[in-house]
């Protein structure tokens, strides 16, 4: 079965989106510092040029995911996501320390703030973009399960909950006049973007280290296999991952040894089938066993308890013993990729 994602639309416009967001954002949180001198507003910028490099990484990654799969990727390049993911969640980290070697000497020398009404409008300006942007990153990134946007749209809206306690607290110190609570409010701002870091940072090891699927995922799956259960099938070897957008699902079915090969594929792809019509973007493997062979309840782990015939005289051997002759003339039809 191919696992590209030919039937993926393209993503890319949407971190183009990210990108022009990203570079306007800058520019007004920049200004909004620059006015101000609030190190508040300075940590709040520098989380902006944090969203421009997440926002280009997410456009190189989504290039590469959906690049169909080829002889050195049979699986598909969708993983690639998963480096953005990351690299955001790295970044978001430096950006915090960044924050915090910048606030504590403004905590211990407290500064005077400027402009702070024209600083704040600016600021709202920012933040509304931003908002606005994560909205629609959030909506198309869970609906074709893109990790990359998601991640970028998760980073969005922690920098609009950030800039809004800014701007909350840069008004305050305008109106009472304790400057400790600029550099103050900055540190919370650093705390939470690591908290955010690390849950990307988590997102991204978790899926590199192929994760199975979420429990409700994994309960639709047995769900569709229940009423072949009732009916006398047995599964076991049952084993999911995810990589980026695309699922995939591997089980052993366990028929009676009596059944036709015809009568047990017909089964698989009935299988299948309902899998897949549970799962969007899914790969489903399926391995065919009789009940009454002992081998058939030797590999439900990922190392079998004996090893599989290494060389062709030994398979030629069981077939024969099994069909005659006739049966090792159709196996020299079939063609091994090494």
């Amino acid at each position: 079965m191919k696992t590209g994602n030919k039937d993926r639309p393209s993503l890319t416009r949407f971190a183009w989106l990210s990108i022009g967001a990203a570079l306007l954002t800058i520019s007004l949180k920049a200004a909004a510092y620059y006015l101000t001198g609030s190190v508040s507003l300075l940590s709040d910028a520098l989380e902006a040029v944090v969203n421009l490099v997440g926002a280009l990484m997410a456009l190189t990654m989504l290039t590469i995911a959906v690049r169909p799969a080829d002889e050195e990727h049979a699986y598909g390049h969708s993983k690639a996501e998963y480096f953005s993911s990351g690299v955001e969640g790295t970044l978001i980290l430096v950006a915090a320390i960044s924050i915090i070697v910048t606030a504590i000497p403004r905590l211990i020398s407290p500064q005077p703030l400027e402009q702070v009404g024209l600083g704040l409008a600016v600021s709202i300006m920012a933040a509304a973009i931003n908002l606005a942007v994560a909205l629609v990153l959030m909506k198309v990134g869970k609906r074709h399960q893109s990790i990359s946007l998601e991640a970028n749209a998760h980073h969005l809206l922690t920098d609009v909950w950030t800039t809004v306690g800014v701007l909350i607290g840069v008004a305050i110190v305008a109106f009472t006049g304790w400057e400790r609570l600029d550099p103050i409010i900055a540190l919370i701002v650093a705390a939470n973007i690591v908290w955010s870091g690390y849950r990307l940072l988590r997102n991204s090891v978790l899926g590199l280290m192929d994760t199975a699927l979420p429990l409700q995922e994994r309960d639709k799956i047995q769900s569709v296999l229940a009423p072949y259960v009732h009916s006398g099938v047995e599964f076991h070897a049952l084993r999911t991952r995810q990589s980026g957008m695309r699922k995939f699902v591997s089980m052993h079915v366990l028929v009676p040894g009596s059944w036709s090969v015809q009568r047990g594929h017909q089964l698989l792809e009935h299988i299948e089938a309902d899998v897949r019509a549970e799962l969007p973007n899914v790969t489903v493997f399926t391995h065919l066993e009789p009940f009454d062979d002992p081998a058939s309840w030797s590999d439900t782990d990922l190392d079998r308890v004996e090893p599989a015939p290494q060389d062709d005289s030994e398979v030629d051997k069981r077939v024969e013993n099994e069909d005659g002759d006739t049966a090792k003339e159709k196996k020299s039809t079939i063609h091994i990729t090494p």
